[in-house]
């Protein structure tokens, strides 16, 4: 994944199929934290609270560096893993998948297991539009007047933008820039003896 972006969901979206009277339902959502997944996944039992199986996969951070996958009973790999390679073959983080099987008295074997979830997550994920954000850093600038519209360029150039500003004898801007440019701009700005520093991160 590129440093400064990463691909989430901009919603909820849900898919279902049928495979030999067993019924598949998959819903996939955007989460910030495991602990959103964890209340979603309580909601969701509650709504399905007949079903037999609920299984997941999750991916978390920038670069999509955490995630898990279980099969919840199922035969290990034929769940968790086809739900976890379906988001990440879009290139997700953040996000969860969960898919809750209504057991239809027909065994499907692995193959037919791994199918039917992996097409149920697919088709949960299909259902939402995907997003792309940028990971900023927060910045401190102060400056005078005079460098005021440089910086304001600047910024604007390197997709940053101004959260807030204060103008008095000097002007202070708190701004939030991609991630990967941060090091050189505050070390350009220095040398033009503009004061910058960095604040808490942003997404």
């Amino acid at each position: 994944m590129n440093t400064d972006r990463y691909r989430t969901l901009t919603g909820e979206g849900s898919g279902q199929l049928r495979e030999k009277a067993s019924r598949f339902i998959g819903i996939a959502f955007p989460m910030a934290e495991e602990e959103a997944f964890k209340q979603r996944m309580q909601e969701f039992m509650k709504e399905h609270h007949g079903a037999r199986h609920f299984c997941y996969a999750w991916v978390l951070g920038d670069a999509g560096e955490r995630h898990r996958a279980n099969d919840a009973g199922e035969p290990a790999g034929t769940a968790g893993k086809p739900i976890l390679n379906r988001i990440q073959a879009l290139d997700l983080t953040y996000c969860g998948v969960i898919v809750v099987r209504y057991f239809g008295g027909t065994l499907l074997g692995k193959a037919g297991l791994i199918q039917a979830y992996g097409e149920a997550a697919q088709q949960a994920l299909a259902d939402v539009p995907v997003m792309e954000r940028i990971v900023r850093e927060l910045v401190r600038i102060t400056c005078g007047y005079a460098q005021l519209e440089a910086i304001r360029n600047t910024l604007h150039a390197h997709e940053g933008e101004v959260l807030h500003s204060d103008f008095t004898d000097v002007v202070t801007l708190r701004a939030a820039l991609p991630r990967s440019v941060v090091d050189d701009l505050l070390h350009a700005w220095s040398t033009q003896g503009i004061l910058a520093e960095r604040n808490d991160q942003e997404k």
